[in-house]
């Protein structure tokens, strides 16, 4: 797998730009520039701990995609590890929290899994009878059930909260996205708010030279490796390699030129 991970010291200037810049554009360009430099990193750690799993490695990827993004938020340049090392770590507890939750809901026993079903029906019917979110105490008390086996059944319940990766989501009936566009970033309000970050990066993309633009728009959207690139337009990898170092370098220089 192709390696386009930054160098430690560009990792280090990058992520201090993204915790000092005060506009939101320049704070989502920088993030989605750091972001897709450390996508090799996800897709390695996805594919190690997906061999032994059913689920598509590719919606691995996403959740491990959803570690990355916390880490670059929450990275503080004081901590003792490298930013490398604490996404790492974020990434791999994403994918193993979600897989964890995943085989919960297999092993959970039937019967555990019907009380799901029941307490949901009866805290659903107690809503509409109180004119509220009804207790753990009163849906406890409606089943004739102990308070730990009905939180037995809300935490089977949470897991099977979880929404598909592919599932599509509706904000009006013109517009649609998948969870998989919104792991990008879990705060996203809407699929404007999406497509806005993924034209201020353009934006910011259209500035460069034309050999250079070329190269970043292969890398960065349609996902293309060195070695595919290079086959592409007929150079070497490492002509590639340089083009896109030189291209982040242009594009960090831009992003935070905005912000001054």
């Amino acid at each position: 797998m192709q390696n386009n991970i930054i160098e430690n010291e560009e990792t280090k200037i990058w992520l201090e730009e993204y915790k000092n810049a005060s506009s939101n554009k320049t704070k989502k360009q920088l993030k989605n520039l750091i972001a897709h430099f450390y996508l090799p990193l996800v897709k390695k750690i996805a594919y190690g701990l997906a061999r032994r799993q059913s689920d598509p490695v590719e919606d691995i990827v996403q959740v491990g995609c959803l570690g990355l993004m916390k880490a670059i938020e929450q990275y503080d340049g004081n901590f003792e590890t490298s930013f490398k090392t604490y996404a790492t770590h974020r990434i791999t507890g994403e994918i193993r929290h979600y897989l964890r939750d995943k085989i919960s809901i297999i092993r959970a026993p039937r019967e555990l899994l019907e009380l799901s079903f029941r307490m949901n029906s009866i805290a659903e019917r107690l809503k509409i009878k109180l004119g509220r979110q009804p207790t753990e105490l009163e849906i406890a008390d409606e089943l004739q059930m102990s308070i730990s086996r009905i939180n037995e059944a809300i935490e089977v319940d949470r897991r099977k909260q979880t929404i598909s990766l592919d599932q599509i989501m509706n904000i009006s009936e013109s517009d649609q996205y998948t969870l998989v566009e919104r792991l990008v970033d879990d705060k996203y309000e809407d699929q404007q708010n999406f497509q806005e970050d993924r034209i201020m990066l353009m934006e910011a993309v259209e500035l460069l030279s034309e050999n250079l633009r070329q190269v970043v728009k292969m890398s960065f959207f349609q996902d293309l490796n060195q070695v595919e690139i290079a086959e592409k337009i007929g150079i070497s990898q490492m002509q590639v390699s340089r083009r896109i170092k030189k291209a982040t370098e242009e594009l960090f220089r831009i992003i935070t030129n905005q912000e001054r």
